[in-house]
Order: structure tokens, then C-alpha cells, then sequence
């Protein structure tokens, strides 16, 4: 795992930098979602998340669900299209998850991707995933801390 400005940050996940989204591919071909390290920091403590239910279609940049902290309510965003598979049950009594453990215990939903290929080509992932967002948190002046 690298440490981007105090954020960890997992070479093997796929970042929509921007949306502090994460996805990994799974080796039945189905992504399991979450938000970021940064995310949570940004967020604080989060009381409440929703994710959409299992059955329901997803598109790349519209909302998967929902998380609430004390100071902010905002969505999770999609970054691909699909249709949602399994959400996380442990986050309704537990929403705090997704600050201890977001990339473990905290992941949002797991989707069937309608086009990987096209859908992915904007994420980044490896080396290129941790420098796009150390780039990003050095112009937005964010630290994890």
C-alpha cells in the first residue's frame, strides 16, 4: 500500500480520482466499490450510508448510494456502468466502516460491469492511480491526518 500525503492508497485498486472511488476487479469479473482513504478524511466520522439496492442499474458518474457524516452528505459515485450485485448489509449497523477499514470491511457494493473495457479506460490503477492522486491532493492541498 502506498502513502500518498498521509492517504493510503492500494496499488492493486482502480481510482476515479476526482469522485475518491475506488474499484477492484474481481476474478469472476465483477468490481467490488468503495470510496477512498481520502474519501473518509475528507468526510470524517460517517453515521448513515446507503448504497442502492441489489438489482438496480448503475451509471459511470451518477450516484451508487449515499454516505452522511456530521458535516457532509454526498454520493458515492459510480465509476462504471452496471448493475449492482450485493451491497455491504455490515454498513446499515456499522457505517463507520467505511473510515476504519474503507478497501476491507467498508467496501460499498459489488456490480456486474455492463462494458469493463470502455468504461475503465479514464481509471487509473498502479503507479499511474497513486501519482494522478498525490498530483490531485498536492493542487487541492489535501492531507490525510
Amino acid at each position: 500500500m502506498t502513502s500518498v500525503n498521509n492517504c493510503n492508497l492500494p496499488e492493486d485498486l482502480y481510482y476515479w480520482v476526482e469522485k475518491h472511488t475506488w474499484a477492484r476487479r474481481e476474478a469472476d469479473g465483477t468490481l467490488v466499490i468503495g470510496i477512498t482513504d481520502v474519501a473518509q478524511h475528507l468526510a470524517k466520522s460517517i453515521i448513515s450510508a446507503t448504497p442502492k439496492e441489489a438489482g438496480k442499474s448503475v451509471k459511470k458518474g451518477k450516484s451508487a448510494g449515499t454516505v452522511e457524516s456530521g458535516k457532509w452528505v454526498g454520493p458515492v459515485t459510480a465509476p462504471v456502468n452496471g448493475t449492482v450485485l450485493e451491497v455491504n448489509t455490515a454498513l446499515k449497523p456499522k457505517p463507520g466502516l467505511l473510515n476504519t477499514d474503507p478497501y476491507g470491511e467498508g467496501w460499498f457494493i459489488r456490480i456486474k460491469p455492463d462494458n469493463w473495457e470502455a468504461d475503465s479506460a479514464d481509471l487509473l490503477t498502479g503507479a499511474a492511480g497513486t501519482e494522478a492522486y498525490q498530483k490531485f491532493l498536492n493542487e487541492q492541498g489535501i492531507k490525510c491526518e
